[in-house]
């Protein structure tokens, strides 16, 4: 149960601001079907997830308990200073317009847009650390989902009301809290 609430509270909480989270936004905008655009958002972030926490479970067999400990928490640490840099959305949706498909729109641009993104590195480390890979997926998924739902049926009125960089400061400070428990479990017998 560990895994799967830390998994979601760090997902749900760094994904605010993100640059997935403003990708969410544009496809309610353009598109106005909230359905398919969070079917695509699960698949393409359960399969995103599922495969980072295969390289993270993979390389969390490769360390001793203690080194593992020191790297997650180092890598924790890290996310708490990346989630104080604010993300700007780009082409994430390749210029792609109307007539496409709002869920394979969606799931394309969503998979590419997670491809080494703050989210995808979180479940990698999560799941090294927790060895309920289920868990963690589960959770960073439905973190996922906690903090784009609003934005993909409330759209940008809901978007310009949050304080986002008060968000920016809390998902830092649990990262850091999360990366000095990670580190004193590596250090203290």
């Amino acid at each position: 149960m560990e895994a799967f609430l830390v998994s979601i509270a760090s997902v749900a909480v760094a994904e605010m601001g993100d640059r997935t989270q403003l990708l969410a936004l544009v496809l309610a905008a353009r598109f106005r079907k909230p359905w398919p655009i969070v079917a695509g958002i699960v698949l393409a972030t359960l399969a995103n997830h599922a495969a980072a926490g295969l390289v993270g479970v993979w390389f969390g067999r490769l360390l001793t308990p203690t080194f593992l400990d020191a790297t997650v928490g180092a890598g924790m640490l890290g996310m708490a200073l990346w989630t104080l840099v604010p993300d700007e959305l780009g082409d994430e949706t390749g210029g792609v317009r109307g007539r496409r498909s709002a869920f394979l729109t969606t799931l394309v641009c969503f998979f590419i847009a997670e491809i080494g993104d703050k989210t995808q590195i979180a479940t990698l480390a999560l799941a090294a650390a927790y060895p309920n890979l289920v868990a963690v997926v589960a959770g960073t998924t439905s973190g996922m989902l906690l903090a784009d739902l609003p934005v993909v049926f409330l759209g940008k009125a809901f978007a310009e009301r949050l304080p986002m960089k008060a968000i920016h400061y809390g998902a830092a400070a649990l990262f850091a809290v999360l990366g000095a428990l990670f580190m004193a479990r590596a250090v203290l017998p």
